[in-house]
C-alpha cells in the first residue's frame, strides 16, 4: 500500500462484476486480502461448483443465509453474523438460500486471479 491509502470507502471503491448478480469489491495490502462480494442472484436451486485455492480463507456472512460445503463434510447453514474458514487447497462452495448474500473474504497469500 502507498502511503496515505489506507481506506477504501465503499461507494467509491472499484466494483467488479464477476457474473450477472455477482459483485466483488477489494482492498488489500501486501500479503493480506479483503474481498466484499454481494450476491443478488439467489436464492440457488443448487450448490456451486466445488473449488480449492492455495490459498488460506476466512469469512464473515455479513448478510443472507447461505449453505457451506467444504471438504466431505456434511453442510452447514450459515446466517448473518456467521464464520468460516477454510485451510489451502481444501474443496468448497456455498449454496444461496436468500435472494441477497454478502459474505466478506480474507485470503493470505493475495489472490492473484482476481487482481
Amino acid at each position: 500500500m502507498e502511503t496515505g491509502n489506507y481506506t477504501a470507502k465503499y461507494d467509491e471503491m472499484p466494483c467488479i462484476k464477476v457474473s450477472e448478480g455477482i459483485e466483488r469489491r477489494i482492498i488489500k495490502t501486501d500479503h493480506l486480502m479483503l474481498v466484499n462480494v454481494e450476491f443478488t442472484d439467489g436464492p440457488s436451486n443448487a450448490p456451486d461448483p466445488f473449488h480449492s485455492h492455495p490459498h488460506e480463507q476466512v469469512s464473515y456472512l455479513a448478510a443472507g443465509e447461505v449453505y457451506l460445503f467444504a471438504a466431505t463434510d456434511e453442510k452447514v447453514h450459515l446466517k448473518e453474523g456467521d464464520h468460516f474458514a477454510i485451510p489451502a487447497n481444501v474443496p468448497h462452495t456455498i449454496q444461496r438460500l436468500t435472494d441477497y448474500v454478502k459474505i466478506i473474504d480474507c485470503f493470505t497469500p493475495l489472490r492473484e486471479d482476481f487482481l
